[in-house]
């Protein structure tokens, strides 16, 4: 749900796993296979291990493709293998009724190494009572713990005394103490920022109580009834996530801590996927684009990412050579990366610009932000997770710097529009640059603690991306 590293149970040595004609992915014509139930051809997965190397069957059938515009999705930070594949067959749906004449669409669905904690609903995914929740409480239930595995290998140790205490709930700081350490040792950061790994978010270096009474807080807001758009005290320098909220004092009960406590477990996975989606984009997707441009050089790109996809698809465009011309639009769903990430220049830091500063340039069309104020993931748990050691600020309390691209749209880049849905649809996107378009009015069903964070499966959106990338009839 949460989002430090958007955006499931594809471990690192699956990227052979997808290839063409094997019944799982791609069949040799590059429609899908038997059974994969994506409606609409042709149909290809490009499949990236963790450090972004491209399984070269997969990149094969991109190559063949037959098509004048392809569509390249990465999903985010909830999908396994299944998961993604049904998100890129409703989300590809309507497009064959939505281009010219003259758009001959191939699609391309991104396949890279995340994992899904079954606790989070995916809108219209999940059969009801499917979820693990509220049956196993703080305790992982089966499906997450083989994730987990699977995700960590080699740390069965350290995940057998993580699912004890999260089951037995023990009412002992020294027991937060020890999964602190657990917590951290899985997410590979010192407890102690330095030198070689400076910005380590704060979530994992304060005191680990503060902490967990912090995310319980804000898990019980994310469970807010719908229709309370800010939840209980989360105006800036409000009291809803401090120390002192309601029954979260120092001296309240530490086995109600638990919950957040899973969080912070959740938070370790997303830190390592955060990190893994900018080397996929960086050192694989962009890459390999750039080889498919080179020997197709008629095919035009459009790029969609969702969560953490969205960094995936944005990162790629680092190995997209200045003057290049064939990404023709990218569309970010939900993003899970900072609002500044396009500034050339942050309003906090003039010195500084964004980590994707610039690289709207090397598109040749819009870079389309899609954000909506009902994604509990990024309206909550990005800013908390975002925060870095050593800010003055600590974890309390908000600050706008901090905040994800998916929750709020582009920031601190001059001249970029902010549009409704209905204004964009109705009259379309600027040609060039960054633009962000409020999607709250569809993006906005899904259930605590994500929220609406995965409510993306709407042909509104698809409409946005054939306007972006001016494939319209």
């Amino acid at each position: 749900m949460t989002d430090i590293g958007g955006g499931f149970g594809i471990g690192a040595g699956t990227a052979a796993g997808i290839v063409a004609g094997n019944g799982l992915g791609v069949s040799a014509g590059n429609r899908p296979a038997a059974g994969i139930g994506i409606g609409v051809g042709p149909y290809a997965e490009l499949t990236f291990d963790s450090e972004g190397d491209v399984d070269r069957v997969t990149q094969g059938a991109v190559a063949r493709m037959e098509a004048t515009d392809v569509l390249v999705f990465a999903h985010g930070w909830n999908s396994d293998r299944s998961t993604a594949t049904r998100l890129y067959d409703r989300f590809f749906a309507p497009f064959p009724g939505l281009v010219g004449s003259g758009v001959r669409l191939g699609y391309v669905g991104v396949v890279w190494p995340s994992m899904r904690f079954s606790d989070e609903p995916i809108p219209d995914f999940d059969a009801p009572g499917a979820l693990a929740e509220p049956g196993f409480g703080t305790a992982l239930d089966p499906v997450t713990r083989r994730a987990l595995g699977e995700f960590w290998p080699g740390r069965q140790t350290e995940l057998d005394r993580v699912a004890e205490l999260l089951e037995e709930r023990p009412e002992s700081a020294a027991a937060f103490i020890e999964f602190g350490a657990l917590v951290r040792e899985l997410a590979g950061v010192d407890a102690v920022p330095s030198a070689v790994a400076p910005a380590v978010p704060a979530i994992f270096t304060d005191d680990v109580l503060e902490v967990c009474r912090v995310l319980t807080r804000a898990l019980a807001t994310a469970g807010a009834p719908a229709g309370d758009a800010e939840g209980p005290g989360l105006a800036a320098g409000g009291p809803g996530l401090t120390a002192g909220g309601p029954g979260l004092t120092a001296g309240g009960a530490l086995r109600g801590l638990w919950g957040g406590a899973k969080e912070l477990l959740r938070q370790a996975a997303y830190y390592k996927m955060k990190k893994r989606a900018g080397v996929v984009g960086e050192r694989g997707l962009g890459p390999v684009l750039a080889q498919l441009a080179a020997d197709r050089p008629a095919l035009r790109f459009h790029l969609i990412g969702h969560s953490f996809g969205a960094r995936v698809v944005s990162f790629a465009l680092r190995a997209v050579p200045d003057g290049a011309r064939y990404v023709k639009s990218v569309t970010l769903l939900q993003g899970a990366f900072s609002h500044y990430a396009f500034a050339d220049r942050m309003p906090h830091d003039r010195s500084n610009g964004g980590a994707l500063r610039g690289l709207q340039r090397r598109v040749d069309g819009p870079v389309v932000a899609c954000h909506s104020p009902h994604d509990s993931a990024l309206r909550l748990f990005y800013p908390l997770a975002s925060r870095m050691a050593g800010d003055s600020a600590g974890l309390l309390g908000f600050d706008e710097r901090w905040g994800a691209i998916g929750h709020d749209g582009v920031q601190a880049v001059p001249g970029a529009p902010r549009l409704s849905l209905d204004t964009a649809l109705r009259q379309g996107v600027p040609a060039a640059g960054c633009v962000s378009v409020d999607a709250g009015s569809v993006v906005r069903r899904g259930g605590a603690p994500s929220g609406a964070h995965s409510d993306i499966c709407h042909e509104e959106l698809a409409r946005v991306v054939v306007a972006a990338g001016r494939m319209g009839r």
